[in-house]
């Protein structure tokens, strides 16, 4: 290890303590900075991207960020308030402490598998009168940055609540958004809202207030007039803090938020509570001058470690529910023994059996089709609400997850009945507490080795690191609304050309789409229409990412759906090496490579009216490599043919309105 550099600030001098070597000194003087008297500069290893600190004249912490010289943000406010101390001014910017971040680690649940991690670290700290510290952490890459507050004990005090958080998010005049709303609390189906499901709004100005006035949530999408893009989230978010947001848009700036007191119908504190010394989540920024870096980012998960170990590693699959066509319905024996034979003649891993299974089924014939699930070689995921007591919701099983004693009494249930995987549905908001409970469902599951699937629930937080057996959030307005609506119908090809940037750009998401139904109902023959095409819906299977994927298919899809089709939703896998941004603009359309393996697959979906062209650098491919293409033929139906790449460079696709694209080598 390098050994450590500390920089004292003063007037009109650097004091150099503790140089351990050479090649350390030259990295940190290209590094950091001291610019005056409580200033300083913090730049990415190769100068990219730089975070410039100082003090307001009311002594509030400030910070920029600009990259290329390109500014990004502008003197934004830092700073926290808590119980026994207003550490958001009076402040005096004091020592600085640099060291280089350089490292890797593997991930088999996120974008990459292999993530090299190569940033400036620093610690900035701050003091005030009557002893008051704070220590503002920062992590500055080439494609981003993030920071996070960490709180010393001071004048004896060994805990605080932070009832204020000042962090803030200054975009030049003329940047433009595409956002999301923080809903009312205790709204919604059941009165089970917020959960992470509104509509975005698409290259709004910053002015333009919020659906419900609660602000956005996270993750939060910028572009400057400069076309710098940046992706605003949080991570480390766990059970010692809450879930925040961003404000509307006010003096200036976006500011961090924290739950509303309503939330989980009125259970718990709005403020989180910290033992001292203490450290708040990482406020993220992932910033370039090309979507690249937004949809490629691994910052959520740089910035965190695993918590704890687990028996084995999840277990990513994929898998059919009758939910999603058949509804609740279909939660019956029968039913879900057609789902269980259609998974296990796909080649499927799950079935995914949904609300109701305790009353229509029962515990002891859930065992009997849990052993007869197991003898198609398909595992079972098994639905639970989360709670009885902070919503209306009646479908059950209810409260078996919210209390441990109960929880784990159904967890050794299914250890001993060979249930590996469970979804649990409807939370109530981001408030500490519950934040307590996503952690202890995964803690206690680790323990069964059980995997999790969060649905009616906020957003991943770092979590698939964080937490080994986290396998999936819902947090979207996913495909389940278009049974519901047939606007959401219409909205589908929106929808998917803005999460690539967005919502899954920061954490994975448990979707369920890929429809092969051409109507929204059981019979393929009734209900809202799907106005996107097959190849649409094959994309989408590889634009939205997650370990655990229950795809929208039904049984009628062995008959009357394509060929072509059906036998790419078979192998298409669930996991990435790699993931690069390829083209596209949010609203628009996307295009997105991953790979699997040796296995390139390019996929890409429009929410334009008309044909586009596209001449795509695709450098995974070689000159002259066969590579197969499924795209629409003029009847709009896939069909898959096989192309010479002549340069790649400059590979000629064409991209149908609501339609979309694979090729893979």
């Amino acid at each position: 290890m390098w050994g450590k550099l500390i920089l004292f600030k003063f007037a009109s001098r650097i004091e150099l303590l503790e140089i351990m070597n050479l090649r350390k000194l030259l990295f940190l003087s290209a590094s950091a900075s001291v610019i005056g008297c409580g200033a300083a500069v913090i730049n990415s290893p190769s100068g990219k991207i730089s975070v410039t600190t100082s003090a307001g004249a009311d002594g509030t912490p400030l910070y920029s960020v600009a990259v290329n010289g390109k500014p990004v943000v502008e003197n934004a406010p830092l700073g926290i308030i808590t119980d026994f101390a207003d550490l958001s001014k009076g402040m005096k910017e004091g020592k600085l402490t640099v060291w280089q971040d350089k490292r890797s680690y593997k991930q088999d649940k996120i974008k990459k598998s292999q993530v090299d991690v190569n940033a400036t670290d620093a610690m900035v700290e701050y003091s005030g009168e009557n002893g008051k510290k704070l220590n503002v952490e920062w992590h500055v890459a080439d494609d981003g940055v993030a920071f996070r507050y960490q709180v010393p004990r001071q004048n004896g005090k060994g805990s605080m609540v932070v009832k204020e958080e000042l962090s803030s998010f200054a975009f030049p005049d003329g940047t433009t958004t595409f956002l999301t709303s923080q809903s009312d609390p205790m709204i919604g189906w059941k009165r089970t809202k917020p959960s992470y499901e509104e509509y975005y709004v698409v290259d709004a100005p910053m002015d333009q207030k919020s659906e419900y006035g609660h602000g956005y949530t996270f993750p939060a999408l910028f572009k400057t007039p400069d076309n710098v893009w940046t992706l605003v989230t949080e991570t480390g978010a766990d059970g010692y803090y809450c879930g925040s947001h961003l404000s509307d848009f006010k003096d200036g700036r976006y500011s961090i938020a924290f739950p509303m007191p309503e939330e989980n119908n009125g259970n718990g504190s709005s403020s989180p509570g910290v033992a001292l010394p203490g450290r708040t989540p990482w406020r993220v920024m992932a910033i370039g001058e090309d979507l690249a870096p937004i949809v490629e980012t691994t910052l959520p998960w740089d910035l965190v470690e695993p918590k704890y170990a687990t028996s084995r590693p999840a277990r990513p699959a994929k898998g059919t529910w009758s939910w999603i066509l058949w509804q609740d319905g279909s939660i019956n024996y029968d039913d879900q023994v057609k789902y269980i034979d259609f998974a296990a003649e796909l080649g499927y891993d799950n079935v995914l059996i949904d609300n109701w299974w305790d009353t229509n089924i029962g515990e002891k014939r859930m065992e009997d089709l849990i052993k007869y699930a197991h003898s198609k070689g398909v595992n079972p995921i098994l639905w639970y609400s989360s709670s009885g007591h902070w919503n209306d919701i009646e479908q059950g099983p209810v409260n078996r997850m919210d209390r441990p004693i109960e929880r784990k009494k159904w967890m050794k249930w299914m250890r001993d009945n060979g249930v590996d995987a469970i979804k649990v549905d409807f939370f109530g908001g981001d408030k500490q507490e519950t934040f307590r409970l996503y952690e202890d469902i995964l803690s206690d599951a680790a323990d069964y080795g059980i995997d999790v699937v969060f649905h009616g629930c906020t957003l991943p937080r770092g979590w698939e690191r964080m937490y080994p057996n986290f396998v999936g959030s819902e947090a979207v307005l996913a495909s389940e609304n278009m049974i519901f609506e047939q606007k959401f119908c219409d909205k589908e090809a929106l929808h998917a050309t803005l999460h690539p940037f967005i919502r899954n750009a920061a954490a994975i998401m448990e979707y369920g789409g890929s429809f092969l139904n051409k109507r929204m109902n059981k019979g393929n023959d009734g209900g809202n229409v799907r106005r996107t095409s097959d190849a649409f819906q094959l994309a989408v299977a590889v634009l939205f990412q997650n370990p655990v994927q229950n795809f929208a298919l039904a049984p009628n899809n062995l008959t009357d759906a394509p060929v072509v089709a059906l036998d790419f939703m078979k192998k298409v896998p669930t996991t990435w090496d790699d993931t690069k941004y390829i083209a596209g603009c949010p609203g628009r359309y996307a295009v997105v490579a991953r790979r699997h393996g040796d296995t390139w697959y390019v996929a890409g979906v429009s929410n334009l009216e008309r044909p586009l062209k596209l001449e795509l650098d695709l450098p995974m491919f070689a000159k002259g490599a066969k590579v197969k293409m499924i795209n629409d033929n003029k009847k709009g139906e896939p069909v898959e043919t096989e192309l010479t790449v002549k340069n790649p460079s400059k590979v000629v696709v064409t991209l149908n309105p609501s339609s979309g694209f694979i090729i893979r080598n």
